[in-house]
């Protein structure tokens, strides 16, 4: 893999992240207090869960991205998927900016020759694109979640985050004339 493509990965995958951000936030900015905890049935998990277990995994995986294994011995997995009477939203709210503050600056200080250094996530080994596509499959998962969940709360006040239903044609012309 030549240097030219390694940067532009690079440039790439950060901008794929931002963007996952940019829906997250624009999909739970839609939703109520309320609404952010509520779970469909006793198996799903709320938007605030999906929200704590993603501001978890991201602390983990880009704190010392390069120099330690991604899964930290102090993570407790586990109680991301729980709610105490504690957990407020802003609280779950200032953890997401945290861990993508975390995956930000991680991605950022990545020279094209990083590509092929090897990290450890559970003990297993990846390369840094590895780990990379790995996470990025991973926060994207959770982000469809977060905007199902957030679709199916808002309902008819939805705002879509993408291509209205019906515009698409008028979008595509839009997009050719520029």
């Amino acid at each position: 893999m030549n240097n030219h493509f390694r940067a532009e990965y690079l440039k790439d995958v950060l901008s794929r992240f931002h963007r996952l951000k940019e829906l997250g936030d624009r999909a739970i900015d839609q939703v109520s207090d309320e609404q952010f905890f509520t779970t469909l049935n006793s198996e799903d998990n709320s938007i605030a869960i999906i929200a704590k277990h993603m501001a978890g995994n991201m602390r983990s995986r880009w704190t010392r991205f390069l120099e330690s294994d991604g899964e930290k011995p102090d993570r407790h997995r586990d109680r991301e998927f729980e709610i105490d009477l504690k957990t407020t939203r802003s609280t779950i709210i200032k953890d997401w900016e945290t861990g993508w503050s975390l995956l930000f600056t991680a991605v950022k200080a990545l020279d094209p020759q990083d590509m092929d250094v090897k990290v450890r996530i559970r003990g297993n080994q990846y390369t840094v694109l590895e780990a990379l596509n790995r996470q990025l499959i991973h926060y994207a998962l959770h982000i469809g979640q977060i905007i199902m969940l957030a679709k199916h709360f808002a309902s008819d006040t939805w705002k879509t985050l993408s291509i209205p239903r019906g515009q698409s044609e008028e979008y595509n012309r839009r997009m050719r004339e520029q």
